[in-house]
């Protein structure tokens, strides 16, 4: 016994700068960034249409949102005036399928794709998906995502935000600077995430190793 509190003593001694630092970037006020490219969700009767009936989507790698993981296949998105090849698909299957593009695939596809959160598609743009199987004709679904932050309720309490809050966001890097109208989206099973995409990134230099801090509007 008097070995084991021994060794567990001299365990916590060589842990304890670890376990302080992880400590203090909990507390910090800066909040990790998931850049996103073009992808889409599929719905179950949309994935048998384009890839067979029953067939299950293969999972390559999860996410930083818990539950949620990218899928080994890929997708055309077809529009009026191009398409646009090898679209990441997003796991788990959705009650309805959504793709979110970036603002400069719009005018590749020919499309109007607004700009929504997750989730808002009443009246949104419609698309062709292509599959090895078939394809789907989507009349709505279809947007550019809104840059957002993913949170627990009890991490909004702690920046002092709420659900559905815009707040402005600060961060470092050669090209420093400020994006405003960020959506605070603070629900349970979420983890915390700045999500910008990558047309955002690429201008304002952002990487993601990059963090940033909230201001309030």
């Amino acid at each position: 016994m008097e070995n084991y509190e021994e060794l567990l003593g001299m365990l916590l001694e060589k842990l304890a700068p670890t376990l302080q630092n992880l400590e203090v970037k909990q507390a910090s006020n800066e909040i990790p960034v998931g850049i996103s490219n073009r992808h889409v969700h599929l719905s179950q009767s949309d994935v048998d249409k384009l890839f067979g009936a029953g067939y299950q989507l293969t999972k390559l790698k999860d996410l930083s949102q818990p539950g949620q993981y990218a899928c080994k296949e890929t997708l055309i998105i077809a529009g009026p005036k191009g398409v646009i090849e090898k679209v990441r698909i997003l796991g788990p299957v959705r009650n309805q399928s959504q793709v979110e593009i970036l603002q400069g695939d719009s005018f590749k596809l020919g499309i109007k794709a607004p700009l929504r959160l997750s989730g808002d598609l009443a009246g949104s743009a419609g698309a062709t998906l292509i599959g090895p199987n078939g394809s789907v004709e989507l009349k709505e679904g279809v947007i550019v995502a809104k840059r957002h932050i993913h949170m627990l309720p009890e991490q909004a309490q702690r920046f002092g935000v709420t659900d559905g809050e815009e707040v402005t966001i600060h961060f470092t890097g050669p090209r420093g600077g400020a994006l405003n109208q960020v959506i605070i989206r603070a629900v349970e099973n979420s983890g915390l995430e700045c999500h910008i995409d990558t047309e955002e990134a690429n201008a304002l230099g952002v990487t993601s190793n990059t963090n940033i801090v909230i201001q309030k509007n």
